[in-house]
C-alpha cells in the first residue's frame, strides 16, 4: 500500500500548491491558462519525446497491452453509447469517452508501478497505447469537432500531424525505431523541459479548483458521474473479466492489468479540455472524483487479487 500512498501524495501535494497560488492570486488571471499553454504546446511533447525514445517497444506486441486496449475501448464505448442517446455532442463526448477510459499512467501509474507491482517498466504498454494511438486520434476528433471552418479532406488527415503532442510523440517513437542516439547536448534540455509537464499540468488543475463549486454539480453532474463510475468501477472489472477469461491471465500479470485500470482519469485531459475549450468542467470533475476514488479502488484490487 506504500506506493498507493506516496503517489497519491505527490499529486494531492502539488494540486494544493496550485490552488494555494490560485487562491492568493500569485499567478494572476492568466495563470492557469499559461500553464495549459506551457504543458500543451511544450513540456509535454518533450516529454513524450524522451520517454518514446528509449521505450522498450517490444511490449506493444504483449498479452496485458492488447487486455489493456480492449478494456479501454469497451468503457470508452459504455461512455459514447449513453452520449449519443443523450446527443451530448461530437466534442463533448469525445473528452468524456476520455475520462471513463484515459488512465494516469504517467505521474502516478510510474510510482504505483514501482512500488505496487515492483517494476515500473509494466506502465510502458499503456503510455505507449495511449499516447501512439488513443491520444492522437481523441485529439484529431477534437480538432475536428472544434474547428470554426469547413476542413478538406487533406486538412483532416494531416490534422494529428499538427498537434504537439501527437508531433512528439512520434518523433520520439521515430528515434526509437531508427537507433538513433541523440546527442546529450539536444537530449538533456529536452529532458528538462519535459520535467514540467507534470508539475504544469497539476499546478494547472489546482488553480481550477480554486472558486469552484463542488463537483458533479450542474448541468454537468450525469456525464462526470457515469465517467468516474466507469472508471473507477466498470474499467478494472473489464480488464479482470478480459485478462482472466479471454487471455488465461493469472497472478502476477492480471493484478497488473487491473491495477492500470484501476487508476484514475490523467490530469492532461483537463489539459485537453482548456486547449479545445470544450467539456472544462466535466474534464476537471471527472479527474478530481476518480482520484479520489482510485485509492480505495487500488485498495479492493489488492486485497481481492493479491
Amino acid at each position: 500500500m506504500g506506493g498507493v500512498i506516496a503517489g497519491f501524495a505527490t499529486i494531492s501535494v502539488i494540486i494544493a500548491v496550485g490552488y494555494a497560488a490560485g487562491r492568493l492570486d500569485v499567478l494572476g488571471d492568466n495563470g492557469r491558462q499559461v500553464l495549459t499553454r506551457l504543458a500543451f504546446s511544450i513540456a509535454t511533447p518533450a516529454l513524450l519525446f524522451t520517454v518514446l525514445a528509449e521505450a522498450d517497444l517490444s511490449v506493444i506486441l504483449s498479452a496485458p497491452l492488447v487486455v489493456t486496449a480492449l478494456s479501454t475501448l469497451a468503457a470508452a464505448l459504455i461512455f459514447v453509447v449513453v452520449a449519443v442517446i443523450r446527443r451530448w455532442g461530437l466534442g463533448y463526448s469525445t473528452l468524456g469517452a476520455l475520462c471513463a477510459s484515459y488512465v494516469n499512467a504517467g505521474n502516478l501509474g510510474i510510482p504505483i508501478a514501482a512500488y505496487v507491482l515492483g517494476d515500473a517498466s509494466l506502465v510502458a504498454p499503456v503510455l505507449l497505447l495511449q499516447q501512439l494511438l488513443i491520444a492522437p486520434v481523441a485529439l484529431t476528433v477534437l480538432d475536428i469537432a472544434t474547428s470554426e471552418e469547413r476542413r478538406g479532406v487533406w486538412q483532416q488527415v494531416t490534422t494529428p500531424f499538427r498537434n504537439p503532442v501527437v508531433i512528439g510523440s512520434l518523433a520520439g517513437l521515430a528515434v526509437n525505431i531508427a537507433g538513433l542516439d541523440v546527442p546529450a547536448l539536444v537530449m538533456d534540455p529536452v529532458t528538462l523541459i519535459g520535467g514540467m509537464s507534470v508539475p504544469a499540468v497539476l499546478l494547472a488543475f489546482g488553480i481550477s479548483l480554486h472558486g469552484r463549486a463542488l463537483p458533479a454539480r450542474g448541468p454537468d453532474r450525469w456525464p462526470v458521474l457515469l465517467s468516474v463510475l466507469v472508471k473507477v468501477t466498470v474499467q478494472p472489472f473489464l480488464a479482470w473479466a478480459i485478462g482472466w477469461g479471454a487471455f488465461g491471465l493469472e497472478g502476477e500479470a492480471l493484478f497488473a492489468v487491473v491495477v492500470v485500470a484501476a487508476l484514475p482519469a490523467a490530469q492532461n485531459l483537463f489539459t485537453y479540455a482548456s486547449r479545445y475549450d470544450i467539456g472544462t468542467t466535466l474534464a476537471r470533475d471527472s479527474v478530481l472524483l476518480s482520484t479520489i476514488l482510485a485509492a480505495p479502488a487500488l485498495v479492493v484490487v489488492t486485497v481481492l487479487l493479491r
